[in-house]
């Protein structure tokens, strides 16, 4: 009851420097001491935060969201949905694995060998492709760390593939040249696990509970003797309200609408075992799906793993700050602090913050259905993506979803070569660039499209026509991207019309990339710019325009 008061009233204090919130569940620094430095756990103070050159010079990044709920192919959160009676995770899970009652994801975890996982490979063509920073996954909702975990013994060390996931993934990234980011999901796994309290209501085991309600005691002369199913599932505690409703957890996100408070035990696990893997692995980038920052508005644990992930990242680079640290759903302050992320969207405006867009080219853990039945982006639909985010400052971070054994389908490479062909053609339009004065031109760039909370409107991006064009712009050069190859053999590009005040200059010469030098006329309606008769790429001709 005194937790709830305090989530309450959030009483303000006064700090050294700013104003420090008093926080309902504090954590504990016993274990992992938060570094000192320029930076506090304060927004007053983290708000002297520049993102780096080298973030805003990247644009593309590749993400490896891979870990053991790839192993039944059902795709993203089947972890949780496995313990939803009715559902396809739950029906699939209870026909190739087993009920629930008697065989819960824990037991799918030693399933996950990644017996063809190469990082060193992999990580090589996502940088031959075009990618200039990697993310790996650390955790996710479902509570398994991925490396040699100090604070979790359910990790990739002790069981599954049994080797250090993020160190092999660290290795890599360094050896070619790539920053690092690595991405922590679990702090929600408290709300995320509580399924796996529920029981079946009808058939056979009606009424016998699932897994998630187990202990160490339990588990004598299983094959996890000796570990706490309560590490994983985190679910000693009463279920939130309207737990048995299955979306409720989306309005619950952000620990309130009767979502259960989690302890003080639970948030210092979260932040200790997040400030032993940025010791550890040293990362460039971090990443959290959450509302904010982890635990936020009820916890300081996350605004102080930004202090310590900035101070420390200041040590060595020599008093530089060359990190990033993203969070979702940031109002105008926040972003001041970190890097706005966009879930599988993007806002339909040029933003003065750099920031960044995440999606994926199918589910977010791989999917077995999104594969049979060619649901797939294709590098048509990532390059109008992309093109897009970048017109207005942001960056693409696109996953790649891996199946269990650490490989991509060939499905997936077929659309990665072709944008990575598509790249290495037209790669001077995407880094080191800058906004325009607007972002484009088209029916889609004059629609008012709205963010549905982290994000989620990317469809309203992906039929763009041969209408769309989406600038970009270096001290030398301005580019025009259409976003689909036109029928006709001509471009109209409106905003640069005689009549343009947004072009005032002359143009001089006008350049297909991977072409070379195209007719062009400039009248009162715009640019007409002539196509060459063979098409250099299937998906979208860029103009260097000088």
């Amino acid at each position: 009851m005194k937790i709830k008061l305090l989530a309450l009233v959030s009483v303000l204090l006064l700090s050294t420097r700013g104003i420090a919130q008093n926080y309902p569940v504090p954590v504990s620094e016993r274990n992992e001491k938060m570094m000192e430095g320029k930076f506090e756990p304060t927004w007053e103070s983290l708000k002297s935060y520049r993102v780096p050159e080298w973030f805003k010079n990247a644009k593309f990044g590749i993400w490896a969201h891979w870990g053991p709920q790839c192993v039944e192919g059902s795709g993203d959160w089947m972890a949780r949905s496995m313990y939803m009676e009715g559902t396809p995770e739950y029906k699939y899970h209870v026909e190739h694995y087993g009920h629930p009652s008697e065989v819960g994801f824990k037991d799918i975890i030693p399933l996950f060998k990644a017996e063809k996982w190469n990082p060193d490979k992999l990580v090589a063509f996502y940088k031959k492709i075009g990618a200039q920073y990697f993310f790996a996954l650390g955790n996710h909702h479902d509570n398994f760390d991925l490396w040699d975990s100090k604070y979790q013994p359910w990790n990739s060390v002790n069981m599954g593939p049994k080797r250090d996931i993020l160190a092999e993934w660290e290795k890599a990234a360094r050896k070619y040249g790539l920053p690092f980011g690595i991405s922590f999901h679990a702090d929600h796994a408290w709300t995320w696990y509580e399924p796996s309290q529920r029981y079946d209501r009808n058939g056979p085991k009606a009424g016998a509970p699932y897994d998630g309600i187990l202990t160490k005691a339990d588990g004598k002369g299983k094959w996890w003797e000796g570990y706490d199913p309560q590490d994983l599932y985190a679910q000693n505690h009463p279920l939130s309200k309207g737990s048995w409703a299955d979306g409720m957890i989306h309005s619950q996100w952000a620990w309130g609408n009767g979502a259960c408070l989690p302890t003080q035990e639970y948030c210092t696990n979260f932040y200790d075992r997040t400030i032993d893997a940025i010791n550890r692995y040293n990362p460039d980038l971090i990443y959290f799906d959450v509302t904010v920052a982890p635990f936020y508005p009820i916890s300081d644990a996350g605004l102080k793993i930004a202090a310590h992930f900035y101070n420390r990242n200041m040590t060595m680079h020599k008093g530089e700050l060359e990190a990033v640290m993203f969070g979702k759903i940031l109002d105008e302050e926040q972003r001041k602090a970190l890097v706005w992320d966009v879930e599988r969207g993007a806002p339909n405006e040029i933003v003065d913050q750099p920031w960044q867009t995440c999606t994926c080219i199918g589910g977010w853990h791989y999917n077995t259905s999104i594969y049979k039945n060619d649901w797939y982006k294709s590098a048509a639909d990532v390059v109008k993506l992309l093109v897009d985010i970048v017109s207005k400052n942001g960056n693409l971070l696109l996953s790649v979803p891996l199946r269990s054994d650490g490989t991509f389908d060939e499905k997936e490479e077929k659309v990665l070569n072709e944008f990575g062909d598509w790249m290495n053609i037209n790669k001077e339009a995407i880094y080191n660039t800058r906004p325009w004065k607007i972002f484009g031109e088209g029916p889609i760039a004059e629609t008012d499209i709205k963010i549905n909370a982290q994000g989620f409107n990317e469809g309203a991006y992906s039929h763009a026509t041969a209408q769309e064009i989406r600038f970009t712009q270096t001290k030398k050069d301005l580019y025009a991207i259409v976003l689909a190859w036109p029928t006709e053999n001509q471009i109209l590009i409106k905003s640069l019309s005689n009549k343009s005040n947004l072009f005032s200059g002359k143009i001089s010469k006008v350049e297909l990339l991977g072409y070379g030098k195209v007719p062009f006329t400039r009248t009162d309606k715009g640019l007409v710019i002539n196509m060459p008769e063979k098409q250099i790429n299937g998906i979208a001709p860029v103009f260097r325009i000088k």
